[in-house]
């Protein structure tokens, strides 16, 4: 499918983009059911985000040999260890670079709630493919009280193109956008599942990234992950905080760490009239260029994806 282009409709020098690529949007149901009916049997909403390009095409990471790196996030019962040490090169251009970030709601940001900020953290950074597919795969496991339990694969919700992208508004600090447009499922479709999950075909929100050394406090603050499951991010990154509690996702290299907490804050569902740029994909309604179909086909059913409805 690839990452698409952005047309700028008029001109907005305070707009720069600082990455393009691919954006895939899964469901898991709740433990025990094979399928969703609505938003009540959803236990978990994931984004995977496969950046492309950018302003430089070299991102760092966490190395993948001091951290939780390709481990199983959905494994219960398992050590978890403490991920993020160490740092890694990954010219994105030419090798897969995946992020797995797991939103807290089980939704992306409500439109009509702009301000209202969401929770999620990155679940998994990985250049291994195989990694992000064990992930999302069903997966059975045993537990003290509740005994044998099954656990679904995660459903494809949508798949389309994002960037994240510096903006600078008259009389606003500058700050981050994430920014997609959905290619599938097709336009003209059912958007059940989609429209439940406040999926839209398009949307633009503020992300910023938490403090790994801040706690939370009051109800407007989130307590976030345990310590041992925080980011350990470089010193060049760390830095950049003080003593802010939340800063813009600039540069996105602090996604590229395992436990990075973030907030989405819806901004837009008209990214044209919000910033002046119109996204494009490059296959619209046309399954035989999905990546995702490509990509993660044989993890969970992808005829729902293509019709709009709940798997």
């Amino acid at each position: 499918m690839g990452q698409g282009q952005e047309v700028k409709t008029r001109n907005d020098p305070q707009v720069e983009i600082q990455e393009r690529g691919e954006i895939f949007f899964f469901y898991r149901p709740k433990v025990e059911r094979e399928a969703a009916h609505g938003t009540d049997d959803v236990q978990r909403l994931y984004i995977v985000l496969r950046p492309e390009s950018g302003e430089r095409p070299v991102e760092e990471k966490q190395d993948p040999h001091s951290g939780k790196e390709g481990s199983n996030p959905g494994s219960c019962g398992k050590a978890r260890g403490e991920g993020g040490h160490g740092s890694q090169e990954v010219n994105i251009e030419k090798q897969a670079l995946l992020r797995l970030i797991v939103l807290g709601k089980k939704s992306l940001p409500d439109p009509s709630q702009r301000g209202r900020p969401y929770w999620g953290f990155v679940e998994m950074v990985t250049t291994k493919i195989d990694d992000v597919k064990l992930a999302l795969q069903a997966e059975e496991y045993d537990t003290s009280t509740r005994g044998h339990r099954h656990k679904p694969a995660a459903r494809p919700l949508g798949e389309g193109v994002y960037r994240i992208l510096r903006h600078k508004s008259s009389g606003k600090k500058a700050h981050t956008h994430l920014i997609y447009k959905l290619e599938f499922p097709p336009e003209g479709e059912k958007q059940e599942p989609q429209e439940s999950l406040n999926v839209e075909r398009e949307g633009s929100f503020l992300i910023q990234i938490k403090n790994p050394d801040q706690h939370g406090a009051g109800p407007s603050q989130f307590g976030g992950l345990q310590s041992k499951r925080k980011a350990v991010l470089p010193a060049s990154l760390r830095g950049q905080f003080g003593q802010r509690r939340f800063i813009p996702a600039d540069p996105p290299n602090f996604l590229n760490y395992e436990g990075c907490e973030l907030l989405l804050i819806s901004a837009s569902d008209d990214i044209e009239e919000e910033l002046g740029l119109e996204l494009k994909g490059e296959c619209e309604g046309d399954p035989s260029c999905s990546d995702l179909l490509k990509t993660f086909g044989e993890t969970a059913p992808m005829d729902p994806l293509f019709r709009g409805t709940w798997a």
